[in-house]
């Protein structure tokens, strides 16, 4: 029963709810000139454009997560953070998010119609503006980890695959910001690799969110190489699934995904309820992967009656009815 599957609290202002995380915008000030975003990450596990379960301490893992790879990157590009007031909370400066989503990848991975291994398959060499080389297979490391970017849709409609060449005429970003963005995104996925490599991992690929400050300073928000912005490798079992074509060990999350997949369509039909020892066992793959990448035993928050009466007394301070 410890989950937190909302965090509406009416005392907060300005509410925006995603997905996952359910949101409060803070008023500017002098130190703040865009204001402050509150940033709740709930338990809730998205799918198939809707809810399908909440997952026991799923939020806390992603937000300790990240806070682990912001302390260990914040001398190769600025982030958003400036406090942690819960384990499922980050208060962040707000940035304005730049329209590109930045997507870096290692290894010839992927599974939907856009991923580059599906392209590859397809016979394209040419994509996102590089050219991949003939004899590759399946999961094998790239030449060199490339940046294939993304119009980032803000109106619901699909993100389209660009060049950079066509970031730049389109007006998305100047040439001067594509330099910056593209070199710390590099710079942070040689940095992820490195770190994840001495835990017996392997990054194979991310995402990163970018934004600007008040100043047009670059910084990088949302998330940064949690389990679920990121794919990872067991290193250990990486050979062997490469030489028999097979899938590299990872954390596998989807197993409710699958599970719902073989019994209905999740585009139109209700979704049956999610077995309980399915939910248990997400979790338990959740908190595997924070001991994973950060080395670290993972300790739940059980402060509170409740999470929600936690984080709604740690938040206090930030009501304003």
């Amino acid at each position: 029963m410890r989950v937190l599957d909302h965090a509406r609290i009416a005392e907060l202002p300005n509410p925006y709810f995603g997905k996952v995380r359910d949101c409060y915008d803070l008023p500017a000030d002098a130190d703040y000139p865009l204001g402050r975003r509150i940033l709740i990450s709930s338990d809730r596990i998205s799918a198939f454009d809707r809810i399908l379960a909440a997952i026991p301490f799923k939020g806390q893992v992603l937000t300790q997560v990240a806070r682990w790879w912001f302390d260990r990157t914040g001398d190769i590009c600025a982030n958003h953070v400036i406090a942690y007031p819960d384990p499922n909370v980050v208060i962040g400066q707000r940035v304005t998010i730049l329209p590109v989503e930045i997507v870096v990848r290692g290894y010839l991975a992927g599974s939907t119609s856009t991923s580059i291994l599906t392209q590859y398959k397809a016979g394209q060499r040419a994509m996102y503006g590089h050219v991949l080389p003939e004899g590759l297979k399946d999961n094998a490391v790239l030449p060199s980890a490339i940046i294939t970017p993304t119009s980032k849709a803000f109106d619901g409609g699909h993100d389209e695959p660009l060049t950079a060449q066509e970031i730049m005429a389109q007006g998305l970003l100047t040439a001067a910001q594509w330099d910056e963005v593209s070199a710390k995104a590099l710079a942070l996925f040689a940095r992820g690799q490195a770190l994840a490599a001495e835990r017996g991992l392997i990054l194979v690929d991310t995402k990163y969110e970018f934004g600007t400050d008040a100043d047009g300073r670059i910084l990088i928000a949302d998330e940064i190489h949690t389990p679920d912005s990121s794919r990872y490798w067991i290193a250990s079992g990486y050979e062997a699934a490469l030489a028999t074509g097979g899938r590299p060990p990872s954390f596998d999350k989807d197993v409710i995904r699958s599970w719902v997949v073989a019994r209905c369509d999740p585009y139109k039909d209700a979704i049956p309820p999610i077995p309980a020892e399915m939910i248990e066992a997400t979790s338990q793959v959740y908190i595997q992967a924070f001991e994973a990448i950060t080395g670290e035993r993972f300790v739940p928050d059980l402060g509170g009656q409740t999470p929600l009466d936690r984080v709604r007394a740690n938040l206090s301070r930030y009501f304003t009815r």
